[in-house]
């Protein structure tokens, strides 16, 4: 008999909150483009304006958001995917059919993008700041001081503003990132020509965040204004129809920085995942 590992539920949101510290200033600058009312700046331009204005470490605003949402969102749904996965390959002694890590992620995602409406909501305000005029700013001292202060100003619903929206987001991503890496590392080993080593992790997460990327983008824009409006918005299908007049490529403005940061975050996402689990995981025999 062979000893394995596996990933215990909460290695998903501390993979994710460490790849996060990383990758937040791409997050950031992302979502200063989609927030754009008209196409003015480009990737650098806008990272060019943001230091200038507000010096290096503005880079960095809401990273305490950012982390809280991790350890809410990405944990979720990595701790549904993994538990789920993990006992059909009990089941079954194999690997799951493709359909089905389809149908896994979408469940998984959903429910991790609800958990972490809130959090996310925060995160999207706390980097957005950064931009507007000094009277305008929300200045929330840190994530809880965010979470607080929405549900004191405007009430519990306004923490859930935009839910669905994230919650299908968080369906697409987990389905480009976790099913599509689970694929791809399973049909990049079945090949022979590659080990279960970091090379085949890197490779693999780096298809899964392309398909991440490409599939997320254009609910990602409409979550990103839904969250950081103040009432402008009745709905979601207002939200789409004003978006729409910018033509259709507003809906995936910030495709190139989005995948610029997604790509890179999902490869160590999945790179974090892999070593921990090799050192840390729980021990099986197979």
């Amino acid at each position: 008999m062979s000893k394995k590992r596996r990933s215990r539920w909460y290695f998903g949101g501390l993979s994710s909150s460490a790849a996060a510290c990383i990758t937040h200033p791409l997050d950031l600058i992302k979502v200063h483009l989609q927030t754009q009312h008209e196409v003015r700046m480009r990737m650098v331009g806008m990272t060019m304006s943001v230091v200038q204005r507000e010096g290096v470490l503005a880079l960095y605003s809401g990273l305490s958001a950012s982390l809280c949402r991790q350890m809410t969102y990405s944990l979720s749904r990595f701790a549904i995917y993994e538990t789920v996965s993990d006992q059909m390959k009990d089941r079954t002694h194999g690997p799951m059919p493709f359909y089905q890590k389809v149908l896994l992620g979408l469940v998984g995602g959903f429910a991790g993008g609800f958990i972490g409406t809130p959090a996310d909501m925060v995160n999207v305000r706390m980097q957005n700041d950064v931009k507007v005029p000094l009277e305008l700013r929300r200045n929330y001292a840190h994530a809880l001081d965010g979470l607080f202060r929405v549900w004191k100003e405007e009430g519990m619903k306004k923490l859930f503003s935009g839910a669905t929206m994230a919650s299908s987001r968080g369906a697409l991503v987990t389905v480009g990132q976790l099913a599509c890496y689970d694929q791809a590392k399973q049909l990049v080993l079945g090949t022979g020509a590659m080990q279960d080593n970091i090379l085949t992790h890197f490779l693999a997460s780096l298809i899964a965040g392309g398909c991440a990327t490409v599939l997320c983008q254009p609910l990602d824009v409409l979550k990103t204004r839904l969250m950081n409006s103040k009432g402008e918005y009745v709905g979601l299908l207002h939200c789409v129809r004003d978006t729409a007049k910018l033509g259709p490529n507003a809906f995936y403005k910030g495709l190139v920085p989005a995948g610029i940061r997604l790509i890179p975050h999902t490869v160590l996402t999945f790179i974090f995942l892999e070593q921990l689990r090799t050192c840390c995981g729980i021990r099986i025999l197979t």
